[in-house]
């Protein structure tokens, strides 16, 4: 619940994305979307505490049972592999790769 305007923006992003892909392809301008599922931060480190608080839990509760519960592969993404991904589509070899979302997600979006 109390997500819609979470997911609102974030397809608005993608749709914006794509738009700016089309709008500057012959310019040789690449826009492209990532789009992360669960990322180690400290922002997610804070909702973890504040869960394992409020529900009573163990945080390694929190982290198995609650938020990766769903998580295909059972594990937070980490910056680096959101970094890598930024650096890559700024490179030459990416010059193709355009208009696209590219989930780096741990399969939460193939379910």
């Amino acid at each position: 619940p109390f997500k819609s305007a979470y997911v609102a923006a974030k397809h608005g992003i993608v749709g914006l994305t794509k738009v700016v892909a089309l709008e500057t392809a012959q310019a040789t301008i690449t826009c492209n979307s990532i789009c992360p599922g669960y990322v180690w931060t400290p922002l997610v480190e804070k909702q973890i505490n504040e869960q394992a608080a409020a529900h009573n839990l163990p945080r390694e509760k929190v982290v198995t049972d609650v938020l990766l519960k769903a998580q295909p592969n059972k594990r937070f993404a980490d910056v680096s592999e959101i970094g890598a991904l930024a650096a890559f589509l700024c490179s030459n070899e990416a010059s193709s790769i355009t208009g696209a979302a590219l989930p780096v997600d741990g399969a939460w979006t193939a379910q």
